[in-house]
């Protein structure tokens, strides 16, 4: 009633705090539908139900239309919470981290107005330079990506995205009848988007504290200093973790650090001043620091002895940060008597001040991530050539048959039709096929069984390698029949592929399958026995650009095995775009590939050949 009266009254904004709908699943999702019919009836827009309400923060036009007790501190960031409870606490907090915020709003359900909708508001808007989300599902995640990167190649979003396990899926699905995506997901949207992805709420307000007051770094190298030796070796193993470079300070930096500091003093980065640093100390040694040409960042650490404050030390580290504007300083206050004064003074000059190490190496490492997202070119997507009148005559042939899958050599076709390279492979029949087959294609081969009921061949025995010549092929085609047919009494068998056999190479995966949300994804990881057992893997939304691939491939864990080693030259990364491209233009052009894979895909100097090949049709 109350809606109605507000349509009627010619209301164009709508906030509805009131649960019980579609998250209490049973009648309220009908009671949702009935509230959505109001709205459009009226041609209004509606944040919530289930929510906490707006907040806008600016002085001159501040509201707060929330039940939060008092407005947060006006500040640069936005923020959007689909929890009301967790906004609420974010709100509590805000003040006490030095976290400005302009405008918070608490989407809810969000049947009408979503995180997409505030994004493009917040896009143009120049009192937001930052954007925080808490989020339990993506409504619409191909709109997503398509607006946050835009958006993230002018001002950074941080993400917090709960559900990331089992448990917490189920959570969020009761909570605001979320549709959970898995978190390798969720990864690849927010990576290819830009965005940078918190893993908790204490990430959340790390990373906050330091955007927007700080400049971006130049680069990964930074300089530490500290009155105490424990806590810089902290910082230097967090800053590490996070690819943080620690270098060794230059020779005339150690040169102007020597007089200004006791002798016991370690002027090696980290720079340890031991207990007796003052606070002109702090600000000496921090300036020099500033002005080392190897240092483009600098973490200035504090843990206060007796006779020196908090305030006179943090005073000292805004006044060293003034002189150096285009490098950022972000500090760590250790000690408890005297922090909040401490931090007081460097919050209101733009300096983030925490309270451990690893909170500071977790800020700096975003920083630096987001410096390098804006200097990554934009990853734009073309179409590739393609024969893809001999693809879809390969899928329209299986499809005919009610196949789901694709035999192997029609998979190896189908990536060579895409202009993927693959071991040449013929289908035999019978053992003097093979013999002949090897001959024609060039010795070694590899007989491998094919069968669509069959998946993994070494399991049943249904491979042999290194055979070198045709008598070799005829024995083992043989072997290969009688094996597969006492280990799989059941499965069709409808041939032994005969495979040129490709030696060398470092063992990878690629691949594609299919999200109910966000569509087809492209896969990269380590391959051979390694891809179950270590699951080093990476994903993105295709269609992907050259920018997009290459990330994949450097972003696994085992991205050093790619490079030249033990005396062997690394691999074409080029050719592995090349895939990684290839890949995802099948899998737009061809919407009926529920799922392929490629493993081995084997890396060489100058080439990568796919050797066994997965397709998958949906039903």
């Amino acid at each position: 009633d109350v809606v109605e009266e507000c349509g009627t009254a010619g209301v164009r904004g709508l906030v509805v705090i009131s649960a019980g709908f579609r998250e209490s699943g049973g009648e309220g999702v009908e009671r949702e539908r009935a509230l959505m019919e109001i709205v459009r009836r009226y041609q209004m827009r509606m944040v919530g139900p289930n929510c906490m309400g707006v907040i806008n923060a600016d002085p001159a036009c501040g509201m707060n239309a929330t039940f939060a007790p008092t407005m947060p501190p006006f500040g640069a960031a936005a923020f959007v919470s689909q929890s009301g409870a967790l906004g609420l606490s974010v709100l509590d907090y805000a003040a006490e981290y030095g976290i400005g915020i302009a405008q918070f709003v608490s989407v809810g359900n969000k049947p009408d107005v979503s995180g997409n909708d505030l994004l493009l508001q917040w896009e143009n808007d120049s009192a937001v330079s930052t954007i925080l989300m808490y989020v339990e599902n993506f409504g619409n995640p191909r709109k997503f990506l398509e607006i946050a990167s835009r958006i993230t190649k002018r001002k950074p979003i941080i993400a917090l995205k709960s559900g990331r396990s089992t448990a917490g899926a189920r959570a969020a699905a009761s909570h605001t009848g979320a549709l959970a995506a898995s978190d390798a997901t969720v990864d690849a949207l927010l990576s290819q988007a830009g965005v940078l992805r918190a893993r908790s709420m204490e990430e959340l307000f790390d990373m906050a504290m330091a955007f927007g007051v700080q400049p971006l770094p130049r680069s990964r190298r930074t300089g530490v200093i500290t009155n105490s030796g424990g806590p810089g070796i902290l910082a230097a193993d967090a800053l590490e973790a996070h690819g943080i470079e620690i270098p060794e300070l230059d020779r005339s930096t150690v040169e102007r650090l020597a007089p200004l500091l006791s002798g016991e003093a370690s002027l090696r980065n980290p720079l340890d001043m031991i207990a007796a640093a003052t606070p002109t100390s702090y600000r000496s040694a921090l300036g020099a620091v500033l002005d080392d040409p190897g240092i483009d960042a600098a973490v200035a650490i504090f843990v206060p002895p007796l006779g020196i404050s908090q305030e006179d030390v943090a005073e000292a580290i805004v006044a060293a940060a003034k002189a150096h504007p285009r490098k950022p300083v972000l500090a760590v206050l250790m000690g408890r008597d005297g922090l909040p004064e401490g931090r007081a003074e460097l919050n209101a000059a733009g300096i983030p001040a925490y309270i451990f190490p690893e909170s500071a190496a977790r800020a700096l490492a975003a920083l630096n991530h987001y410096r390098e997202w804006l200097d990554r070119p934009v990853s734009s997507w073309a179409p590739l050539a393609v024969d893809r009148g001999r693809a879809r005559t390969i899928i329209d042939t299986a499809r005919a048959t009610s196949r789901s899958k694709l035999d192997e050599l029609e998979a190896l076709e189908l990536f060579e039709a895409y202009g993927i390279s693959t071991a040449a492979a013929r289908l035999a029949t019978s053992a003097a096929d093979a013999g002949r087959i090897g001959t024609e294609l060039g010795f070694p081969v590899v007989l491998k069984i094919v069968s669509p009921e069959i998946v993994h061949k070494s399991d049943v025995g249904g491979i042999i390698t290194g055979l070198d010549d045709a008598a070799a092929a005829e024995g083992a085609y043989q072997r290969i029949i009688e094996t597969v047919r006492r280990t799989s009494p059941a499965a069709e068998i409808s041939g032994v592929l005969v495979q040129h056999m490709v030696r060398g190479g470092r063992e990878l995966i690629a691949g594609m399958t299919r999200d109910r949300l966000f569509g087809p994804l492209v896969m990269f990881g380590l391959g051979g026995i390694y891809v179950e057992a270590l699951r080093d893997v990476t994903f993105r939304i295709a269609p992907i650009g050259d920018a997009d691939a290459r990330d994949m491939i450097t972003g696994i864990r085992g991205a050093s095995m790619l490079g030249a080693m033990r005396g062997q030259p690394a691999v074409d990364l080029d050719a592995l775009v090349a895939v990684l491209r290839r890949i995802s233009q099948l899998a737009v052009d061809f919407p009926e590939i529920a799922e392929l894979d490629v493993n081995p895909l084997l890396a060489f100097p100058d080439r990568a050949v796919a050797v066994d090949a997965r397709v998958l049709l949906a039903g």
